[in-house]
């Protein structure tokens, strides 16, 4: 590796966090973003279904999916990025696809899935 790569890859791992519980595809979470408004900063609340994940080391993300008001709502999350404050999983279910990029073309009651239970991760949220 080069002088350039090794720097890039020292400033990459410095940013890893390990503390991010289990999330899963088909997960209901609850995801705290740090918002600025102003001079104020305050935490808001993104509660959705993950429909993929993207695992690239600390440039890993998730993509989450809501319905609001009756129009369905994306956001992707890098997962290792400081303006994430916490991650909850609120449900677990049961999926068949690495993929459900099908739910954005179902509407209602034929975006549900079915549930799994078992035990959840703690809820992570960080200490600043």
């Amino acid at each position: 590796m080069t002088k350039l790569h090794e720097v890039v890859e020292n400033i990459k791992s410095g940013t890893i966090r390990s503390d991010i519980p289990e999330i899963k595809i088909g997960d209901l979470v609850r995801v705290g973003v740090a918002i600025q408004e102003g001079n104020k900063e305050r935490i808001q609340p993104f509660e959705g279904t993950v429909i993929s994940r993207h695992l690239a080391g600390s440039e890993s993300s998730i993509t989450i999916r809501k319905t609001l008001q009756g129009i369905g709502v994306e956001r992707v999350f890098p997962l290792h990025a400081p303006c994430l404050k916490s991650i909850e999983v609120l449900r677990r279910a049961e999926v068949a696809r690495a993929k459900l990029y099908y739910l954005r073309n179902r509407t209602g009651k034929a975006t549900r899935l079915k549930q799994k239970f078992e035990t959840l991760p703690k809820p992570w949220k960080t200490d600043n």
